[in-house]
């Protein structure tokens, strides 16, 4: 009878579990354990007379810092076959295949054949506010004046350090996705583009704008670690007229959730910290400029519009974050091959009309260099819109481009062939990668919306998975510049003009993903492509370096020309000058130029750096060799009262031996109340 009794209540309980786990709910549902790591390292240029890339103004030079730039990588290890992802976001206007060949080449001498890239994914935030002259094309160099290696040393420098922290953080973890929309961060800057594309694509973008939020939550145990938020937007709240360093509205998003909301303070050597990413998609003519003007939207300031559209996405960030999440299941895998996109022969069933078409040799248009009136306007002289015969004022340059390629590219108003003398690249990196049910289609280039959605359908169908289950990863592994539709190229805007290989571009693209995601679906291999070869002119510079530095006879290094007052209220800005040296000498790369300290305990502990969002460095040449750094401090409306200190920390070149020596001013004291 007991044994009848132990073998009903048994069978009662049994089932009473089963019934309840039938009712938990699916995001509860057992879920893959990978291997997870997290890393940040910093990838901040030179902070004087460096050329910035993103807006090509040729006088836009770097004069100081407003944040530093960061480098956060993600890696993902399959436990089951081993293989693993290595993710890597950057504030960065574009990456470059200079850069890319440069950190596989040092990650190889570290782990061998363990990070390739098949299984490395680097992207940029786009922001237009960091230092140029890391490419090994021409065109991208031109406005920055040449290759200028100590920003290329610096990035690749700190895009390693940032793989090699989450390869030593690898733990054991789980990878949640979640998804939502932000409507007020966006704005679709053209419309006459936009506009000719079937209703179809439009229906899709009822605002013009493509509004998900596509947020991926990593843990260690029970720990959260670290957060990709994917959301599609210019990240050009910063003006062209600005000269700080700024990883811009992205760039603040995820400072306010690292620094604000999880206590990261980037200086104190915490390799634990949270890490947050906000990288871009499919932001080709997504302005984060809501008045359609440079700098304006929803304020006037843009800086304070910085803070605001970064702030829109941090918080929509972290409700999809802290809501309703799916896990992510299922292996991990990539495929990715070099395509020469100038010479694509495209089938009919990816063109507008059915028949086959071909791509072209990149050519820059005259649309080009009208820039976009939203966001930064180029060259006077040019509109957006000219489209062949081409307009008189172009016939001075006496610009030869080949009748043919004229004749491929158009309505186009071929201006550079810049694909034939390689001052833009045509053999680029295509990749996907696979995260369990998600997966990444990583470009080269500027997506815009509709572009984005015909590519994610296409990979889609291939792969058989739904379309939210596909993302673009656009700013990826190199840059070519934008991808529009073909019924968008022929309005020739700034994005038409800037579509290099021509009508097709986008049909090309479609079609060749469509190759990698059949090779992924199917488990077969993938041919590699041809090798891309170095360009010329790869390390032609024309910008002096530091000569030496000097100072009046009066003046030492770091001191303090003008000092702070003797007390200050929160709200109010401090502002202490020093003599200096150049930036140059020193990028204090995951250091700073500067310090705020608060006296506690009888001891000064510091409680902002040149990262910080209340803080900025300016640097001023005057004379010849002279220089002055100008420190503000913001002072936060939560700072505690208290006795306060700025200190300032440069290095200074000797004219006569060339040595460059450190030093550091310190400036009175003064109180906040």
């Amino acid at each position: 009878m007991r044994a009848t009794r132990r073998a009903i209540v048994a069978t009662l309980v049994a089932g009473l579990a089963g019934a309840f786990v039938a009712f938990l709910p699916t995001a509860h549902a057992a879920q893959t354990t990978y291997l997870v790591g997290r890393g940040i390292s910093d990838v901040t240029g030179p902070a004087a007379e460096n050329g910035m890339m993103g807006y090509s103004a040729f006088d836009q030079k770097t004069s100081g810092i407003h944040q530093r730039l960061r480098s956060r990588a993600f890696i993902v290890v399959d436990q089951a076959n081993g293989k693993r992802v290595a993710y890597v976001n950057a504030d960065l206007a574009m990456i470059f295949r200079a850069v890319q060949e440069s950190v596989l080449a040092k990650l190889k001498s570290r782990y061998g054949a363990l990070y390739t890239k098949e299984n490395v994914l680097l992207s940029a935030t786009h922001t237009h506010s960091g230092p140029g002259g890391y490419s090994h094309n021409l065109a991208y160099n031109l406005a920055i004046l040449g290759f200028q290696e100590q920003t290329f040393n610096a990035i690749v420098d700190g895009i390693v350090e940032s793989v090699e922290k989450a390869h030593v953080n690898l733990k054991p973890g789980t990878i949640t996705l979640g998804r939502g929309e932000l409507t007020d961060a966006s704005v679709n800057r053209s419309r006459v583009g936009f506009e000719a594309n079937p209703a179809a694509d439009k229906a899709h973008f009822p605002n013009a704008i493509d509004p998900a939020m596509t947020v991926l939550r990593f843990r260690q145990g029970a720990a959260d670690v670290g957060s990709i938020s994917w959301f599609a937007t210019h990240n050009t709240s910063v003006t062209n007229k600005n000269t700080l360093i700024s990883p811009d509205n992205k760039g603040y998003a995820a400072y306010q959730w690292e620094h604000d909301h999880k206590g990261v303070r980037y200086l104190d050597s915490n390799p634990n910290g949270f890490v947050a990413a906000f990288p871009n998609t499919n932001a080709g003519d997504m302005s984060p400029n809501l008045n359609l003007r440079p700098g304006s939207g929803p304020t006037e300031d843009e800086f304070e519009n910085t803070r605001i559209v970064g702030e829109r996405q941090n918080a929509k960030a972290q409700q999809v974050y802290n809501g309703p999440q799916t896990p992510i299941t299922g292996g991990v895998d990539y495929r990715m091959r070099f395509v020469d996109m100038s010479t694509v022969d495209v089938e009919g069933r990816y063109t507008t009309d059915g028949t086959a078409k071909r791509t072209c040799p990149g050519v820059v248009g005259a649309s080009t260099m009208a820039g976009s009136v939203e966001d930064g306007p180029a060259l006077p002289g040019f509109t957006e819109g000219m489209t062949s015969p081409i307009a008189k004022l172009l016939e001075p340059l006496d610009v030869e481009v080949p009748q043919w390629v004229k004749d491929c590219q158009y309505p186009k108003a071929s201006l550079v062939p810049t694909g034939l003398i390689q001052a833009t690249p045509d053999v680029l990196p295509l990749q996907i990668v696979k995260l369990g049910q998600l997966h990444l289609v990583a470009m080269p280039a500027e997506v815009t919306i509709v572009s984005g959605l015909r590519v994610r359908r296409t990979v889609a169908a291939e792969l058989g998975v739904p379309i939210e289950n596909v993302l673009i990863q656009a700013y990826a592994n190199d840059y070519s510049q934008y991808v529009t539709t073909p019924e968008e190229y022929d309005k020739q805007q700034y994005e038409g003009g800037s579509t290099l290989f021509g009508r097709n571009t986008l049909p090309a693209y479609q079609q060749e993903f469509a190759k990698l995601a059949q090779s992924l679906r199917t488990g077969t291999p993938l041919a590699a492509g041809p090798t891309p070869g170095k360009p010329p002119f790869t390390d032609l510079n024309l910008q002096t370096g530091v000569v030496f530095d000097d100072k009046a006879l009066t003046q030492k290094f770091g001191q303090v020309l003008t000092q702070p007052s003797a007390a200050y209220q929160r709200g109010q800005t401090v502002t202490v000058k020093f003599v200096t040296g150049h930036p140059k000498n020193n990028l204090r790369r995951n250091g700073t130029f500067l310090e705020i300290y608060r006296q506690v305990a009888g001891q000064w502990v510091r409680v902002a750096d040149d990262g910080d969002w209340s803080t900025r460095y300016r640097w001023e040449r005057v004379g010849v060799a002279n220089s002055e750094a100008t420190i503000t401090w913001a002072i936060p409306a939560d700072t505690p009262p208290g006795s306060y200190r700025v200190v300032h920390h440069g290095d200074w070149k000797s004219g006569w031996t060339g040595a460059i020596s450190p030093f550091t001013g310190t400036s009175n004291t003064f109180t906040v109340g």
